[in-house]
């Protein structure tokens, strides 16, 4: 490895250090809370340095998009080459919405609430829903032995549902905390619909 692509690597890996750190500050006082002060602090770096790495808080929000959607692809290789990837979406889905992403949820509750008023944020938070529903349709097309295209079709909408239901519910545990076992069942019983009718409708021949 050259000395140009060892720093490349040591400054990304330090970059996602810092975003894990500041990840509860941010959650915690909100976008416009949270100053770029506190933010420095939490990942235990004097301004000047935090500056090296992250310009503005929007570029961080966006920098923290591009690191979920990293690890979102990789869960869902995982649930592609599955053998059953419905029941693996479901489970998935069921660890957000069961109170155990409360972190995540403060997050994307500040995230969601700076994108109506930060065009930059709205964009970073847009390509992630929509590489979410893109993953979706593929596992869809698998499922269904339709093609890519066909899919997105047929079923964009139960995937733009199934984000909406997963966010708000991540949302909502983070806000009022877990524990509504009620709730947490109808959501469930609605992704189970959504996913069955998705199962059942195989492309025939």
């Amino acid at each position: 490895m050259s000395v140009i692509a060892a720093h490349a690597n040591t400054y990304e890996d330090r970059s996602h250090e810092i975003l894990g750190l500041v990840r509860r500050a941010f959650a915690e006082k909100g976008f416009d809370g949270a100053s770029m002060q506190d933010l420095a602090r939490a990942a235990g770096m004097s301004v000047g340095n935090f500056y090296r790495y992250f310009q503005s808080k929007a570029a961080i929000v966006e920098a923290m998009c591009g690191l979920d959607l990293h690890e979102m692809e990789q869960d869902f290789i995982a649930i592609r080459t599955s053998g059953d990837p419905m029941t693996a979406i479901r489970a998935k889905m069921m660890e957000h919405i069961g109170g155990e992403c409360q972190d995540d949820g403060q997050l994307w509750a500040e995230i969601t609430a700076a994108a109506m008023r930060k065009p930059e944020v709205g964009l970073a938070s847009a390509k992630m829903e929509e590489t979410i529903i893109a993953n979706l349709i593929t596992v869809f097309a698998g499922v269904t032995g339709r093609t890519v295209e066909e899919a997105a079709q047929r079923y964009r909408a139960q995937g733009q549902l199934l984000v909406m239901l997963v966010k708000a519910a991540t949302i909502r545990s983070s806000q009022y905390g877990g524990g509504d076992a009620d709730l947490t069942a109808l959501v469930g019983r609605i992704i189970d619909q959504v996913l069955g009718e998705i199962s059942d409708d195989k492309q025939e021949g």
